[in-house]
């Protein structure tokens, strides 16, 4: 018998747009997701920023942030990240600043570095390439005194909402530079393992030697992002998973879109590289039933002594999708909320 899952459980929403629907429908069903796994007792819902793909629906994340949290009662919701050299910090802050007023005690914001998009894309979005996120840094700390002004600070701009907001901030990451920064400002950080496992383990033992205690944290804190399709069968899983599989080939093609359904043979669609490629991106993603799932999951908490989990699951059957996040709150031994 297994131990109990003893970390707490959270979720990472791409909206996801299937093939036949529309975004409207990718946010009703965004929407339901949340209420649903705040019932099972998820602690937080994420939502991401990524651009001109026509199958993730979140590109506006704030404002689907604030779609999310007036629709829900308890559970923590926020960013997964903003991609925060796509934009000002002072806009940054004047919108979470905004849905912190609206729902206090319940915002995060988790920030990272990267385009969130191809480089055609990010030059649309005003980004300097020529910078490879080197400035982040220094956007991170213009944000940071919005929300809570040095006290000789004397600057004719100001950010209200914002000023004064406890907005807990995240740093994302799926390579060393967020690892090392969050450690040394002593601020949480998620690692996106479920798309860049390879360089989990060097960033985990990065963050947690370079981290120096803050008045935000006063000792490591790591989140970790799984990719998991839950079924009540082994086999059911792995059909299932083929939709997230067909979306990593599409991408690693240069041609995303949106989620296709579930097929019965991978080898009729991908090239032996492609199946190497993708099998070594999915080193922490799970397709299995509920005791697979448990087995699995005790195996990453062991490995990484991760302080929680972000379960992300692109199933293109909406109450299927439902069904794995309350397969996986089983396997964790979550308890439901009334």
């Amino acid at each position: 018998m297994t131990d109990p899952i003893h970390v707490p459980l959270s979720v990472l929403d791409l909206a996801p747009v299937i093939e036949g629907a529309t975004p409207a429908d990718a946010f009703r069903n965004t929407l339901e997701l949340a209420r649903h796994v705040e019932r099972l007792g998820y602690n937080r819902y994420w939502l991401a920023e990524h651009h001109n793909m026509a199958g993730i629906a979140s590109s506006a994340t704030s404002v689907v942030i604030g779609y999310v949290a007036g629709g829900t009662e308890r559970i923590r919701v926020g960013s997964g990240g903003i991609m925060l050299p796509n934009h000002a910090p002072l806009v940054i802050a004047e919108q979470f600043g905004t849905l912190e007023s609206m729902y206090p005690g319940r915002i995060d914001l988790g920030l990272g570095r990267a385009p969130g998009s191809d480089q055609t894309t990010a030059r649309a979005l005003r980004r300097d390439l020529a910078t490879h996120g080197q400035e982040f840094p220094e956007l991170l700390a213009e944000l940071r005194a919005y929300f809570h002004p040095p006290a000789d600070d004397h600057r004719p701009v100001r950010a209200t909402p914002g000023e004064g907001s406890d907005v807990p901030i995240w740093l994302l990451g799926s390579s060393g530079f967020s690892a090392k920064l969050a450690g040394e400002l002593g601020l949480p950080f998620s690692f996106a393992s479920h798309f860049a496992p390879e360089y989990l383990m060097p960033a985990i033992h990065l963050y947690r030697s370079s981290f120096r205690p803050s008045e935000a944290l006063a000792k490591p804190y790591i989140m970790i992002g799984v990719n998991i399709v839950a079924a009540d069968t082994d086999a059911a899983a792995r059909y299932l998973a083929t939709s997230q599989q067909q979306q990593f080939l599409s991408l690693i093609r240069g041609h995303p879109g949106k989620l296709k359904p579930p097929i019965d043979n991978m080898d009729e669609l991908w090239m032996p590289h492609e199946r190497d490629a993708l099998q070594s991106k999915f080193k922490y993603a799970i397709a299995g039933s509920k005791s697979t799932v448990e087995a699995r999951l005790q195996e990453i908490l062991h490995e990484t002594m991760a302080d929680e989990l972000i379960v992300t699951s692109q199933i293109y059957d909406h109450e299927t999708r439902l069904r794995s996040y309350e397969i996986v709150a089983e396997a964790a031994g979550m308890q439901r909320s009334i």
